[in-house]
């Protein structure tokens, strides 16, 4: 996970943005059940009364209650209003007295109904419950008054047992039966109590609103920062996994297939910005929304919070049960996506050779067994991960089954209300939603970090070529003469036992032709390759102009060389933009000039739009020799002091072979020329012919001296060509 955090870095200042919007969000969300709960509890079943006391009570309605305090309590009460015009009005605002006054108030409303209850022969003489207080909704409130004489007659100490037994109920209960007689208060004194509830339910539904709002606006910035975020991280990651395959040489390459280096700088990277893209919003929303929805829903009960905790470990059981049989599985398919990338580019590259040889009943059995690994992995993945979704939907069902059964005795018990039951299955669901937003977090994270291993892997990867490590010694790259020396060069590849090369030591001078011949495997390419470094040598050195090319920077040495692969590359574009790939600023001039020397213009001119005509991806739509041909015109173009043409004339018939070395001669007259040619006629004018044989020089001379001196090259020349053609 190193990779990520030091890719999230210079983004830190969004991901700080997003986690305050995140957290934003969180909070609003927890918000939504609170609010639900509000406009049940007090907008429809307290008809929008939220005071603990009446705000205004009448002068008689204060005198009946007084009847059911104690002394204390009564002159506590009246203390905190004001006797106005026969009806008393607050003016307590300290919150911890009219916490006080709603406590007695409520009490001495519970003895009331208690007293109430016996007199009209009710078992016990505090039978309020929820059908009792739903009676009394409906009374008017002057109906009790015409008790007050009769209270005033009693002796003192009559209703100290009601008072008692109010003092021992629950405070939810007091509270309830509070507000029951205070709706009942305002009727009296005149307020509309339907409006005070409307104004309450629409008040409370657009703070929901704005919200609700506040919350999708959090959302959808949190998205949009973690969108920037994770497109960003992996834009940076591509990049650099680009640039550092742009410096691999041959021996990197080795290592790493190009399937492998595609699904890594694909589908790899892919993973990790999803990671990074989900994970800023599940990873960080999921404890927020999960540790708050837990501390909202004990506030709100406590009794109900052991279902919680029932269906979290249940749910933790699955999750390490899923996981436990998925993970393993997970890691293995970024190496089934390997595979079958290997598979379908080798059988696109290699479609002509597939039907030359009828075998493509084989090659489809060969990708259809990668495929079906791919298919059975990923549905063996998806069948497992499918059961997360009816088990979590089962323990949330039944968790609210279970909230709702232990509710609704709280609820009759009158210690727990509707709304705040609402609210506690609201919170339940986004405590168990966090935990399957972590459990989609466990999915990912493997499977990422797989990915982000498989890209360290590949940013890590220490290189075989390495630039100077004191600097480059002084050298002229725009020189046009450069005289190139091996120096006793030997060459072996990594991991191999024997040498490929061994004390090769030549010189190839500015203005002459050095050519390479020599059986397969004799080492020909491997010379030439170590030339532009894309391998470095074992032992020995290589020079230019006297300076080992390890001293030179890679970009110095590769612009003073022009080279023609064995293999003939084009890029997509057209003729143009292929010939002036090593000189950007190549004029036209220059481009048809490097054109008649590869004996390409009748080919180009043949076509409708010149060097603008287009070329598909690897040269797809001209032949073998045409691709030659622009091949080495490209190097042409750039006119270095040194060229290497590693077997570039195969594909070109003896006319145009012929026609081409004779203009390449004069183009070329002072540059240093390296050829590998298996036909003897291509390089019989060259100055230097270097005859190589399992890896050594086995002769060195014109054509002339090595016809008399070596009798490998005799024997190749005699096997090409007539004697009169050899003379």
């Amino acid at each position: 996970m190193k990779l990520i955090l030091k890719y999230i870095k210079p983004f830190i200042a969004l991901v700080i943005i997003s986690l305050i919007f995140l957290f934003g969000q969180a909070i609003t969300d927890l918000s939504l059940p609170n609010l639900m709960s509000d406009i049940v509890n007090v907008g429809i079943q307290n008809s929008g009364i939220e005071e603990k006391i009446p705000y205004e009570i009448s002068e008689n309605g204060m005198k009946l209650l007084s009847f059911f305090m104690t002394d204390e309590d009564a002159e506590f009460m009246v203390s905190g209003y004001t006797l106005e015009n026969g009806v008393y009005k607050i003016k307590e605002t300290d919150s911890d007295n009219i916490e006080r006054m709603g406590e007695i108030y409520g009490r001495s409303a519970l003895a009331f109904i208690g007293y109430m209850n016996s007199l009209q022969g009710s078992t016990g003489e505090n039978a309020a419950d929820e059908e009792a207080l739903t009676d009394y909704e409906d009374i008017d409130v002057k109906e009790f008054y015409a008790l007050i004489p009769m209270l005033e007659a009693l002796p003192e100490g009559s209703l100290d047992s009601y008072i008692v037994s109010a003092e021992n109920s629950d405070g939810m209960l007091l509270e309830q039966i509070g507000v029951v007689f205070t709706k009942l208060f305002y009727e009296e004194t005149g307020r509309d109590v339907a409006e005070m509830q409307q104004s309450y339910i629409l008040k409370k539904g657009a703070v929901m609103l704005a919200v609700a709002l506040a919350g999708v606006i959090a959302a959808v910035i949190v998205g949009f920062m973690a969108a920037k975020i994770g497109s960003g991280v992996a834009r940076n990651i591509r990049k650099d996994v680009f640039e550092k395959v742009e410096s691999f040489s041959n021996g990197e390459f080795d290592k790493f297939s190009t399937a492998s280096l595609i699904t890594r700088t694909t589908n790899d990277v892919q993973q990790v910005q999803m990671l990074v893209t989900m994970g800023l919003r599940l990873m960080c929303y999921a404890p927020i929304i999960g540790i708050g929805g837990v501390f909202m829903a004990v506030n709100k009960s406590v009794s109900l919070s052991w279902l919680i905790a029932v269906a979290v470990i249940i749910l933790l059981g699955l999750i390490l049960v899923v996981f436990s049989i998925a993970i393993p599985k997970f890691k293995s398919l970024q190496k089934l996506i390997d595979r079958i990338n290997l598979v379908s580019r080798e059988n696109l590259s290699g479609m002509m050779v597939i039907r030359a040889f009828g075998n493509e009943k084989y090659e489809e059995k060969r990708f259809e067994k990668a495929n079906s690994e791919l298919s059975d992995t990923n549905r063996f993945i998806q069948r497992v991960m499918a059961f997360m979704m009816p088990a979590m939907t089962l323990i949330m069902n039944m968790l609210s089954l279970g909230i709702v059964w232990v509710g609704s005795h709280a609820i009759a018990e009158s210690t727990l209300q509707i709304g705040d039951m609402m609210a506690f299955i609201q919170y339940a669901m986004q405590i168990i939603m966090a935990f399957l937003m972590i459990a989609m977090m466990f999915i990912m994270v493997p499977r990422a970090s797989v990915s982000a291993m498989r890209i360290e892997e590949v940013l890590d990867t220490e290189l075989m070529i390495k630039e100077p490590e004191n600097g480059s010694e002084k050298y002229a790259v725009d020189t046009n003469r450069i005289t190139v020396e091996f120096k006793d060069v030997s060459f072996k590849y990594v991991n191999a036992e024997n040498n490929v090369l061994e004390h090769i030591s030549l010189k190839a001078e500015p203005g002459k032709t050095t050519a390479f011949i020599g059986s397969t495997g004799s080492g020909k390419s491997t010379i030439i390759n170590l030339i532009p470094r894309f391998y470095d040598v074992t032992e020995g050195s290589i020079e230019f102009n006297g300076v080992d090319i390890r001293n030179i920077p890679q970009e110095d040495l590769r612009n003073a060389i022009g080279y023609v692969p064995q293999k003939g590359v084009l890029f997509s574009g057209d003729i143009k933009s292929n010939l002036s790939y090593g000189k950007n600023d190549a004029s036209d001039q220059e481009i048809y000039e490097a054109i008649d020397v590869a004996q390409a213009r009748e080919f180009v001119d043949s076509t409708e739009k010149g060097i603008g005509t287009p070329i598909a991806q690897g040269g797809g739509n001209v032949s073998g020799g045409q691709k030659q041909r622009l091949a080495i015109a490209r190097a042409l173009v750039k006119k270095p002091p040194v060229y290497i043409f590693d077997d570039s004339f195969s594909a070109l018939d003896f006319k145009t072979d012929a026609a081409l070395r004779k203009a390449l001669k004069k183009y070329t007259k002072d540059a240093t020329v390296f050829i590998v040619a298996q036909r003897v006629s291509t390089i019989m004018n060259a100055e230097q012919i270097v005859v190589l044989d399992k890896g050594k020089i086995v002769g060195i001379g014109t054509h002339k001296e090595l016809m008399d001196t070596c009798g490998t090259y005799r024997e190749i020349a005699e096997s090409q060509l007539a004697k009169e053609e050899l003379q």
